[in-house]
């Protein structure tokens, strides 16, 4: 059997490592007539198999074999070449195949090069058929395949190259963006520099830490501190809301899944814990995670390891888990809704985020933080608050916390025309605690308005997105900013609730 052109534009054209990999693989197997392989890279300063085909595949996949240890893998890899062992040659690493029915009688391994020069892995087709003839090993017949494997090889070195790039960029534009929206830690009240005293001390433990706090009060941007703060800030800092998609979907987003794990499952896909191997993992909204996802996260926390969906084999990994609720967790243990043992687990280091109502003092700061912050994304001069304005969004309890009064200084930015915003600027909702504004966007002075001025309720007052507004704003602050409760009030998706918050200019951070 040869190998065709499209054989050839197959390897040298994906992109994607673990799809060439399958590739590179299913490619070998074919042209040997056999149905056992497996290809494996360095990897930490072991040997790793991270593809394998055939009978017992998922057996071997995950393998690593230190190279202080015999095998025809590292044989490979050590001197460069291809060659051809016997299932009784002493580089055999038989113990992998202890418990197989199906045992190798002769195994073909190449080298894979990069530009001819490093090794960084190899790849192995096995014959085990009774006779071990099956492999056509002419030489001819071997230096072609050779060739097709130096050239899948140096596709994979550049996938592999262009997905870790791609992991930095990711990072890079995740820091840059930080930088960009300024998202710090504002505030100079004893409740918020407690809370900074906690973080710097947290960040120099690798324990998990469990952020309790309303809804807004910037729970994420206290997860990100802490990873900042501590030996994994170079690594990744990955987020996962709990309640924002099912308990199926998020079980295969944390854990990952083997192909054929479910419908549509077609190759193997990481999953976040594996993704954030080294760094850490923020789990907000922790309090509405399912109660048989609740076993399989603490297997995460006891054991350091993870069985994607649909897979047998477990993984060792080193993550940092930061989790976040506005649930009463200890009532939740009480009720039977969230696991004991996971509680006592995530709760090694709590830390209590004030709401923006217990820290007045910082509203000022905040406010004017969020000014500047809008004013360069709109390359415009900060507007100013009047001390008016300011004294009565100081009284104001804020139940949406940081996160309300972020939105509200957005308003500012788009619906005041002057320099400055005053007392007759701010919403009724925030001057007459209660009631719900209609935000008019212009002047009725017909003499019918001046006869029966509108009240606060009158919805004919104000235009439909006006009408959206108040009443996603309402639903939010009654839900204290759970999204998803929110939408089964509204009776709607979950997605398409937050689909409407966008296009209203409210955002959910923290």
């Amino acid at each position: 059997m040869t190998i065709s052109i499209n054989d050839y534009k197959a390897l040298s054209q994906e992109l994607d490592p673990e799809k060439l990999q399958t590739k590179i693989l299913a490619l070998l197997l074919k042209l040997q007539n056999v149905e056992r392989g497996s290809l494996w890279l360095k990897r930490d300063n072991m040997y790793e198999c991270v593809e394998a085909m055939g009978n017992k595949s998922e057996k071997i996949k995950g393998v690593q074999i230190s190279p202080q240890e015999q095998s025809i893998v590292g044989w490979v890899i050590k001197n460069g070449k291809m060659t051809v062992a016997e299932a009784g040659d002493s580089r055999h690493f038989s113990s992998i195949e202890r418990n197989f029915k199906i045992k190798s009688k002769l195994i073909l391994c190449f080298p894979l090069h990069f530009k001819g020069q490093e090794v960084y892995g190899a790849v192995q087709v096995i014959d085990t058929s009774t006779s071990g003839e099956q492999l056509n090993l002419d030489p001819a017949y071997l230096t072609m395949l050779q060739d097709m494997v130096d050239i899948g090889s140096i596709s994979l070195r550049n996938s592999l190259e262009f997905q870790k790039q791609r992991i930095e960029y990711a990072e890079l534009s995740r820091t840059l963006s930080s930088i960009r929206d300024n998202k710090s830690i504002v505030g100079k009240s004893q409740s918020v520099n407690k809370a900074l005293k906690l973080v710097e001390n947290y960040g120099a433990t690798n324990y998990p830490v469990l952020l309790y706090g309303e809804s807004g009060t910037g729970k994420e941007l206290f997860a990100e501190a802490i990873h900042a703060q501590s030996s994994r800030a170079q690594k990744p800092f990955l987020t996962q809301n709990c309640s924002a998609i099912p308990e199926n979907l998020l079980e295969s987003e944390l854990f990952g899944y083997v192909k054929g794990a479910f419908t549509g499952a077609t190759t193997n896909k990481s999953g976040l814990f594996e993704a954030a191997d080294g760094g850490t993992v923020f789990l907000d909204e922790i309090g509405d995670m399912d109660i048989n996802l609740q076993a399989k996260l603490l297997r995460v926390l006891q054991e350091n390891e993870i069985k994607p969906l649909g897979g047998t084999q477990t993984k060792k990994i080193d993550i940092r888990i930061i989790s976040a609720t506005n649930r009463n967790l200890e009532e939740e243990v009480r009720s039977g809704r969230f696991r004991e043992d996971l509680y006592y687990r995530l709760n090694v280091l709590p830390l209590k985020l004030p709401a923006l109502r217990e820290r007045k003092e910082d509203i000022n700061l905040l406010t004017e933080h969020f000014l500047n912050r809008e004013a360069a994304h709109s390359h415009m001069l900060p507007k100013k608050m009047s001390a008016e304005a300011m004294k009565v969004m100081g009284a104001y309890n804020w139940p949406g916390n940081i996160r309300e009064l972020e939105n509200m200084v957005k308003q500012f930015q788009a619906m005041v025309p002057g320099d400055t915003i005053t007392g007759s600027d701010l919403p009724l909702h925030i001057i007459h605690p209660g009631t719900t504004p209609p935000q008019k966007t212009q002047q009725n002075t017909s003499p019918a308005s001046q006869e029966h001025p509108p009240s606060a309720h009158d919805l004919t007052s104000m235009t439909w997105k006006e009408v959206e507004y108040s009443y996603v704003m309402k639903l939010l602050e009654r839900y204290r900013w759970n999204i998803s409760r929110a939408a089964r009030a509204a009776d709607i998706n979950r997605s398409t609730f937050d689909s409407r918050m966008k296009k209203l200019g409210i955002n959910k951070q923290g």
